[in-house]
């Protein structure tokens, strides 16, 4: 239970509805228990009553004995169905606070898991896959708010109903509720192996499935690769055994619950068996009435249920221990991307790197090396070099996605970890070398950076991108829906659209991370012409392996294993006959003739 107290501060947030339900449940169990009393008072009145009948037979009095009867008889049954009204009235009311409590917890608690996974660095998200994050937030909080809501509710129920029913059976004879309660601990100790079982199968089940619904997500999201490659016969055969683990795995699940039933209703006939068996004979001593076995049978009924239920809730509350733990892993992981000083200004976009090293916290590689440079207001610089030569480092850490292990990043002579996030990266127009688009329009895809969407803005952008005639070439141009990562837009498309979700916020600094990589030469060429307008007002940094993409800059900075090799403009970097500057122009323009 060390790890569901983490929930306390939730269930005292909501403590109205947990002491309301509370209440709710001490009632009902009340108006449960008095009505097998009454039944007893009436079951004695019928046999008392047959007794008097026949006594006064052939008599006058025998008509008003009749009839008292009767009166008394009716007197009951409203009684008892009146009680049962209240009851059902108040079991209602049970669940509208303890359930709706439960409901109103698993909303906060998702709320919250999702603010904190928005709060973590990206190297929590280097470290942990997809699924299990999404687990996290749906599994296991769905098997705390079954803890939260009926495993309570049902306890709660249980325990009332045995400080109440227990103490009033063992008054009326000790010797009947002994045998009459024999059978019930060894029900709740079966239902709890029978339900920690039929919850692992269904685990197994729920990973099968998963596995199954992974597989044919990537096929389908990779139907070109797959048909292409003719392996259609393959890629069937391998959902076929998926689908068969799954189907093995649900009829072993199917068999185990045809015995849970089954055994409930064993125990619980044995345990009806016993009352009427025990009590008979006691009836026949005369220790007890008829009404009495009427009584203890109700008792039972009562009882099977909360005791059925108590194997049932120890499952659940083991469960969310567990599914506890595992949320609590995340949110004891705490970021540490956050601002020192919350500044909050304007940029001018002044940009210093004084000997900047960092090494990725997940896998132990060094990317930058002691890198420094600068780059004024208004300028434009390109970072180019080979694959894993560090240019994306350089982006990552200026938009503070990372913190430097090593040196400073300054902007307009302010530390970048002293700025409020908000404040930099809203600041700051990111084009991603892995370009990602939601599922929803382009327009939307578009104005996403921006509170307040304006139509002029998001169709200058879109054309500054070079993308505004696709757009409209679309059956529903701006309203177009992109499918799932963009899937319905070339490679192209996508980076011109990302480009346009960047230069629609008007940024002070705009970074362009290998975005032209996807685009033909003459779209390239559009794109930088247009490119040259917007980045004459504002701070620019382009980082490309093409240096086709990096002539327009005012400096260039040649990156190799994260150090810096060359820095200078296009023309100086070209005299270098022996620079890596040189040897990539010539490779690539060789690439191209060929």
């Amino acid at each position: 239970m060390r790890a569901l107290s983490a929930v306390n501060p939730f269930i005292f947030r909501y403590k109205w509805h947990f002491l309301a339900g509370v209440l709710f449940v001490a009632l009902s169990t009340l108006l449960a228990i008095f009505p097998a009393q009454l039944v007893r008072y009436a079951f004695d009145l019928v046999n008392e009553g047959i007794d008097l009948y026949h006594l006064y037979a052939g008599t006058e009095a025998q008509k008003g004995v009749y009839q008292l009867f009767g009166r008394n008889v009716l007197f009951y049954g409203v009684l008892i169905i009146a009680l049962a009204l209240g009851r059902g009235i108040f079991l209602f009311f049970m669940r509208q606070t303890l359930i709706v409590m439960s409901r109103h917890i698993e909303n906060d608690q998702k709320n919250q898991i999702y603010q904190h996974y928005q709060s973590l660095p990206l190297s929590f998200y280097r470290r942990h896959s997809t699924g299990d994050l999404m687990s996290r937030i749906s599994e296991d909080v769905s098997r705390v708010r079954m803890y939260l809501g009926p495993a309570i509710m049902y306890f709660l129920q249980l325990v009332l109903l045995f400080l109440l029913i227990v103490p009033l059976m063992l008054m009326v004879n000790v010797k009947l509720t002994l045998y009459t309660l024999l059978p019930l601990p060894i029900l709740s100790v079966s239902i709890f192996y029978v339900n920690n079982l039929i919850e692992r199968k269904s685990d197994e089940i729920q990973r099968a499935l998963s596995g199954m619904t992974t597989f044919v997500q990537e096929a389908f999201s990779g139907i070109r690769v797959l048909k292409s490659f003719v392996r259609e016969a393959d890629s069937h055969a391998q959902f076929s055994a998926a689908s068969n683990e799954y189907k093995e795995k649900s009829l072993s699940l199917n068999f185990v619950n045809s015995l849970f039933f089954p055994l409930i209703l064993f125990l619980i006939g044995l345990s009806t068996l016993i009352t009427v068996w025990v009590g008979g004979q006691e009836v026949i001593r005369g220790t007890i009435t008829t009404g009495t076995i009427a009584e203890f049978l109700i008792y039972v009924n009562l009882l099977t249920w909360p005791v059925t239920a108590l194997g049932w809730t120890s499952s659940l509350v083991q469960r969310a221990e567990a599914s506890q733990a595992r949320i609590n892993e995340f949110l004891d992981q705490k970021t540490d991307i956050i601002s020192r000083q919350n500044v909050e200004r304007e940029l001018a976009g002044d940009i210093v790197f004084e000997n900047v090293s960092f090494t990725y916290p997940d896998t132990g590689i060094q990317a930058l090396k002691n890198v420094s440079f600068r780059v004024k207001p208004g300028q434009t610089l390109a970072v180019i070099g080979n694959t894993g030569s560090g240019k994306s480092t350089v982006a990552a850490l200026l938009c503070r996605l990372y913190d430097v292990t090593g040196g400073d990043i300054k902007i307009d002579g302010t530390d970048v970890r002293d700025y409020s996030l908000r404040a930099l990266r809203g600041q700051i127009g990111y084009v991603p070398q892995d370009v990602f688009l939601f599922s929803d329009t382009i327009r939307n895809n578009i104005n996403f950076g921006i509170d307040e969407p304006e139509e002029a803005r998001m169709l200058q952008a879109a054309k500054d991108a070079d993308v505004y005639e696709n757009i409209l070439a679309f059956p529903e141009g701006f309203d177009t829906k992109v499918g799932e990562r963009g899937i319905t837009l070339s490679g192209g498309q996508k980076q011109r659209v990302s480009m346009a979700r960047a230069l629609v916020k008007e940024p002070k600094i705009l970074i362009l991370d290998d975005s032209l990589s996807a685009v033909d030469t003459k779209t390239e060429n559009a794109i930088l012409g247009s490119l040259q307008r917007i980045m004459a007002a504002r701070t620019s940094l382009i980082i490309s392996h093409r240096v086709s993409s990096v002539k327009l800059a005012d400096e260039i900075l040649v990156l190799d294993d994260g150090i810096i090799v060359q820095h200078g403009t296009h023309d100086a970097l070209m005299a270098d006959a022996a620079g890596l500057y040189k040897a990539l122009y010539d490779r690539q323009l060789q690439t191209e003739e060929a």
